[in-house]
């Protein structure tokens, strides 16, 4: 199964260059333009994949030596969501919108089971931290944001909910987004490499709907922003809290010798 991890994480790229040559139809950023929706990023912001990829190739590389888990589910569960990562580009240029939400839903379970996995707490070294702990929250941390843009263009798409009044239900899919960034963030007591590509995600999706002509647009811009400051308020006072208590701080194994 370990080496399942290297080929799905070496699939992933590949599979996004040859989506970005438009060789299973549509980009990704063509077949989104067709949907608009209130939930959507600024384009610049999907360029976080370039190091997401970089970084699960580092770790599937460093997990064919490693032997810090003895549980078999947990290279199953990263291989997997490499693998629906990979699937899910050429099915959404198919515009095969529910399977490509099914996959993309079911990847974010795979990888942030994996990036909760308490295996991750007997990391000492900085190469185990970076390439053992970091790509899996990473990588959780965008499909996070991600899955519930992708729901919104899966709305819109096939018009589940009103396309002229978008904002009545974009709000409360934000509210439903935020409640599972803060509890995940709570469980992970604050790390940086879940949230920091949540909090990037915000960001561009303010400044893409900061710009936006859609009614109820600039309030999503300062619905995204206070969310954006929100976590980060909380992931400072989840650091000092877990400081104080004198519990191990995941961040601070960086600069530690196995």
């Amino acid at each position: 199964m370990r080496y399942l991890v290297v080929v799905f994480a070496l699939v992933m790229p590949f599979v996004a260059y040859l989506s970005n040559q438009q060789v299973f139809g549509p980009d990704n950023g063509t077949v989104s333009g067709r949907y608009p929706t209130l939930l959507a990023a600024a384009g610049y912001a999907f360029a976080i994949w370039g190091l997401i990829f970089a970084l699960d190739i580092a770790h599937a590389l460093w997990q064919l030596k490693s032997r810090n888990s003895a549980d078999r589910r947990l290279p199953a569960a990263v291989a997997a969501g490499f693998a629906l990562t990979a699937a899910w580009m050429p099915v959404f240029s198919k515009e095969l919108f529910w399977l490509a939400l099914l996959i993309i839903w079911s990847a974010w379970g795979l990888l942030t089971w994996a990036a909760l996995h308490p295996s991750h707490a007997a990391l000492r070294s900085r190469v185990a931290w970076w390439c053992g702990t970091l790509p899996l929250r990473l990588h959780a941390g965008w499909l996070s944001l991600a899955v519930f843009l992708n729901t919104a263009q899966v709305i819109v798409a096939y018009r589940l909910l009103d396309t002229n009044a978008m904002l009545a239900w974009s709000l409360p899919l934000i509210a439903i987004a935020a409640v599972l960034f803060v509890t995940i963030n709570a469980r992970l007591r604050g790390d940086l490499a879940f949230i920091a590509p949540v909090v990037w995600g915000l960001i561009a999706l303010a400044v893409k709907q900061s710009g936006g002509t859609q009614q109820g647009a600039a309030i999503i811009a300062w619905v995204a922003v206070a969310l954006g400051v929100g976590l980060v308020a909380q992931t400072l006072v989840l650091r000092r809290r877990r400081g104080a208590q004198g519990l191990p701080d995941p961040g601070s194994r960086i600069g530690d010798v196995a």
